[in-house]
């Protein structure tokens, strides 16, 4: 056979092809997720007065997607309405979230800055030798959860993941929050950026004609979400192999001198 067909294609951009196995994002065995509604899978009701009800249905969520596709087993510290704030600040210490896996998906800010209206700030805000002065901002609460989790385990991977962009005015906030968390990747060793702002679809009305319910997604858009976000990190592995030669040993004090060290 020929041994191309596993490698990144001349040209090839992220979420140019969907495979249903989701390729190399299969090769981790625990993954961290934490995120917001869309990562705890929310579905909207209505009650008896038509008032919109909330629900976390984690079974139906894109991580939970990702650990039946793949076998990886994925451990959702997500919730509604979560913040970056939040998170580092009370809700990983109040429900042990800070835990050891061997990579890790961030995916938050939508409700930093839609929602509770937080100062995004800038990956300036990010100091990687003092994270405890970063300011409280999205990007200074972004880089304390980055520097927490490598000291919790120190030669993880970690995927940043941008927001979708809406077709609408706040896509120029979003934008920006995708420029600037890629270079909060540049800033750490083995973090990495999927960036849905520019290669995911439009979360307009249009496609939550059919792959939403209210808001949020229904079943269908968070089993397509999975699939992207599988995709794109199957992308990521084929585009930097070198940093994924060791990942076995993320977790150990083992290593491979001959090959590409961490």
């Amino acid at each position: 056979m020929d041994v191309t067909v596993f490698k990144l294609k001349k040209g090839e951009k992220p979420l140019d092809n969907i495979n249903p196995t989701c390729g190399f994002a299969g090769i981790f065995r625990t993954v961290g997720v934490i995120g917001d509604s869309l990562s705890s899978g929310e579905f909207e009701s209505h009650d008896q007065n038509g008032q919109v009800q909330y629900h976390d249905m984690y079974e139906y969520s894109w991580p939970s997607v990702l650990q039946r596709i793949t076998g990886t087993r994925y451990n959702n510290y997500s919730r509604g309405g979560m913040t970056a704030k939040e998170f580092v600040e009370s809700w990983a210490d109040a429900n042990n979230f800070w835990q050891p896996n061997q990579a890790y998906i961030i995916a938050l800010g939508n409700n930093d800055m839609f929602v509770f209206n937080h100062p995004m700030g800038s990956a300036d805000d990010v100091s990687v030798s003092f994270p405890d002065t970063n300011p409280d901002t999205f990007f200074g609460n972004l880089g304390r959860i980055v520097s927490k989790l490598k000291t919790i385990q120190p030669r993880a991977r970690i995927f940043l993941v941008t927001p979708q962009r809406r077709g609408e005015p706040c896509d120029v906030v979003t934008e920006e929050v995708a420029r600037q968390m890629a270079k909060v990747c540049d800033k750490f060793n083995n973090v990495f950026l999927v960036d849905m702002t520019t290669y995911g679809p439009v979360y307009d009305a249009e496609m939550r004609a059919d792959f939403a319910m209210g808001f949020h997604p229904n079943a269908m858009g968070y089993y397509a979400y999975a699939l992207m976000i599988g995709n794109y990190i199957d992308y990521v592995v084929r585009s930097l192999p070198q940093k994924f030669f060791q990942l076995p040993f993320v977790g150990t004090d083992l290593k491979n001198n001959d090959a590409p060290q961490d």
